[in-house]
């Protein structure tokens, strides 16, 4: 019998989560399983995955078979590092205490990695929250100058503009009348 670790779909429609089952290659997809080992939610940012790595190493060790993309979830969480390191202390290449020390050391410097790249995604939300607000706040004050240019009244300035013109007009008037009066006197 073939066994392979693979994922079965489960959730609503474009809303679906994955279990990280063992299962016969002959059952089906969302079938039967031998056993569940873990879940894929690839609907987080990012993925959250909730895996039981000491049954997962048993099945690898036994001769499980992962699809590619169990694989790519398995070495993501350490699994095929921890069953490479198995096997080296099976054959008597390390002891069990420098595998143990290797994979912890991995695992550190995973954990520091993941916690780099949460708070790189939360300074990047940040940033682009910052940066809508300040177009939502350009866009409002367009909008407002807008609405103010269109309910100034511009009566008063074409009356001013008018009253200058008049003012103008009768002292061109007075000089002109005063200028033939003069002009008659001598």
């Amino acid at each position: 019998m073939a066994v392979k670790i693979r994922l079965a779909r489960r959730g609503r429609k474009k809303k679906a989560i994955y279990d990280i089952v063992v299962a016969d290659a002959r059952a089906p997809r969302d079938g039967r399983f031998i056993e569940k080992l873990g879940i894929y939610n690839p609907g987080t940012n990012p993925a959250s995955i909730v895996l039981e790595s000491d049954k997962a190493v048993d099945w690898l060790l036994k001769g499980a078979q992962p699809t590619d993309t169990a694989r790519s979830i398995l070495q993501h969480e350490g699994v095929l590092l921890r069953k490479h390191l198995q096997v080296g202390v099976l054959k008597g290449a390390i002891t069990q205490e420098v595998a143990d020390s290797r994979f912890e050391e991995w695992k550190g410097s995973k954990t520091d990695r993941k916690t780099t790249a949460a708070d790189t995604l939360a300074a990047q939300k940040e940033a682009d929250k910052k940066a809508k607000l300040d177009a939502e706040r350009k866009v409002n004050d367009a909008r407002a100058e807008a609405i103010a240019k269109k309910n100034a009244p511009p009566v008063e300035e074409v009356a001013t503009e008018e009253v200058v013109d008049e003012a103008a007009t009768e002292e061109a008037a007075t000089d002109a009348a005063d200028a033939p009066a003069e002009e008659s006197a001598e």
